[in-house]
């Protein structure tokens, strides 16, 4: 066993005997005449809180971790880029802005290619798509949309 295995061992025993005193001298005595749920819990919350200050008082800090980062800025892979072109995922919505609740313009039917402004806000693409012969541009989502060189899963 490794030094600090021991030392958070010896800490909760220590712990449970100071939770066994101080219930001892703190609550009433006819609590311990038989076993039930209050004393249990007493005695689980009292070493649990007196072993987890021990432990921290006893054990040598742990070597600091570097925190998670937030999400890192998009890769230029990842951010639209102007003119380049994105082929749709499945049948994709077009809307009016950058919302499931905006008004629909358009749909882009599964497979087909699409052209991307470079505008983007969060994972809203603004797009350009041919839908019934015309060419309209509005908002989707780019979960929906893959590189057009990349190939299909």
């Amino acid at each position: 066993m490794s030094s600090t295995t021991l030392l958070t061992v010896a800490a909760y025993a220590a712990a449970l005997v100071a939770t066994l005193v101080l219930a001892a001298h703190f609550t009433p005595a006819s609590w311990w005449r038989r076993a039930n749920a209050r004393a249990l819990a007493v005695l689980a919350i009292g070493t649990l809180g007196i072993g987890s200050a021990l432990t921290w008082l006893v054990l040598p800090a742990a070597p600091a971790m570097a925190a998670p980062l937030a999400r890192p800025a998009p890769l230029a892979a990842d951010a639209p880029v102007a003119g380049r072109e994105y082929r749709t995922y499945d049948h994709l919505n077009l809307r009016s802005s950058r919302s499931v609740g905006a008004r629909r313009l358009g749909v882009v039917p599964a497979g087909a290619l699409v052209t991307a402004t470079g505008n983007r806000a969060g994972d809203w693409w603004e797009i350009s798509a041919a839908i019934d012969g015309r060419d309209v541009r509005g908002w989707a989502s780019s979960l929906w949309l893959r590189r057009a060189d990349e190939s299909r899963k």
